[in-house]
């Protein structure tokens, strides 16, 4: 008797087991079977339906990268790629920068704060902007391995006693190593050409010897004859002469990590960086930038080299949240924060 009682029991017992496995197995092709459909669905919506605009930025955020270009033309065609692209294209300012409009207050406004940090989110985004009073304070400074190896924005700003610092311009980077010590384009330093390629005319992001941010393509005459003190070379531009040159579209770049610089018309230099590539901020596109730089009254505005590259130091504390796994990384230059007192006078 007792060992029938048994044998009922493993009966029930694996009857049971039996039972929970035929649920889970339901509710596992269930979900499977959810997320087939759902990921179908999405696909159709976005690439063949009413959500263009998720495959604009989908076909722009891999475009512009060098690696990942593939997954625009594994999804898309190239004629197709080629439309999204034209439409949302930045556009090119037909003049530079004016600089009788920046009226840089002599001396600066003393009731302004000498550094103000603010914080702006978006529906994708977290950034972090930072207003310099002074544009006076505002330095380049470049790489003492130029060629070879770059600092990271944490150590120009240590080496330099910096306030507050924000990569500036591009590298090459031919081997991967990310070495960063190779720039592309012109840096200016203290009026002082420091690097160029061979180039007839140089996109110029920098400041004058009257602190006036310069945007603009110029020759090396031009650009001794404007008194360039300091200068890297990127873009594209996003503000000019107060014009937004974003007009139609998002830009072009896709969704990024950001970093840029502007100036108001009273001088206040503005320094933008934006996470990406991570949760809670996926990136910005060119637009986010523009709109945000215009919130903030400025008047000229640039885009520089973003990506892994994005970084914002104040007081000696990184701000923002790289996206790259091993932290920030080796840049050739930087815009520094300093007094005007430490500054070496060069005109």
């Amino acid at each position: 008797m007792g060992v029938e009682l048994e044998h009922s029991a493993a009966v029930r017992a694996e009857k049971k087991l039996r039972s929970w496995q035929k649920l889970l197995l339901k509710v596992l092709t269930a979900f499977l079977y959810f997320i087939f459909v759902a990921g179908i669905t999405g696909y159709l919506l976005i690439f063949y339906g009413p959500l263009t605009g998720l495959k604009e930025l989908y076909v722009t955020t891999a475009m512009t990268t060098y690696s990942h270009q593939y997954l625009a033309h594994l999804l898309v065609s190239d004629e197709e790629i080629q439309q999204i692209m034209d439409n949302n294209k930045v556009t090119e300012p037909t003049v530079n920068t004016d600089e009788k409009a920046i009226k840089v207050k002599q001396p600066w406004i003393q009731q302004k704060p000498p550094l103000e940090f603010i914080e702006t989110k978006g529906d994708n985004y977290h950034g972090y902007l930072l207003k310099v009073a002074n544009p006076k304070w505002v330095q380049l400074v470049v790489t003492d391995q130029l060629g070879s190896k770059g600092l990271k924005v944490e150590e120009f700003a240590r080496k330099y006693q910096a306030s507050a610092a924000i990569n500036a311009g591009g590298f090459s980077d031919p081997g991967g190593e990310g070495r960063g010590g190779t720039p592309t384009g012109i840096l200016i330093t203290g009026g002082r050409i420091l690097y160029k390629d061979q180039l007839a005319f140089y996109n110029l992001i920098g400041f004058d010897r009257n602190d006036v941010m310069v945007l603009g393509r110029y020759s090396l005459k031009q650009i001794e004859e404007l008194g360039i003190r300091d200068a890297v070379s990127f873009g594209p531009f996003l503000i000019v002469n107060g014009e937004p040159m974003i007009t139609q579209g998002d830009g072009g770049w896709g969704i990024a990590p950001r970093t840029a610089i502007g100036q108001t018309k009273d001088g206040t230099i503005l320094f933008l960086v934006i996470d990406g590539r991570q949760i809670g901020s996926l990136g910005a596109t060119l637009k986010d930038v523009q709109t945000i730089m215009l919130e903030h009254g400025a008047e000229n505005a640039a885009n520089l080299d973003g990506g892994s590259s994005s970084i914002l130091v104040l007081e000696g504390k990184v701000m923002n949240k790289p996206s790259s796994s091993y932290g920030s990384r080796e840049v050739p230059s930087a815009f520094v924060v300093r007094p005007l007192n430490q500054f070496t006078e060069t005109f």
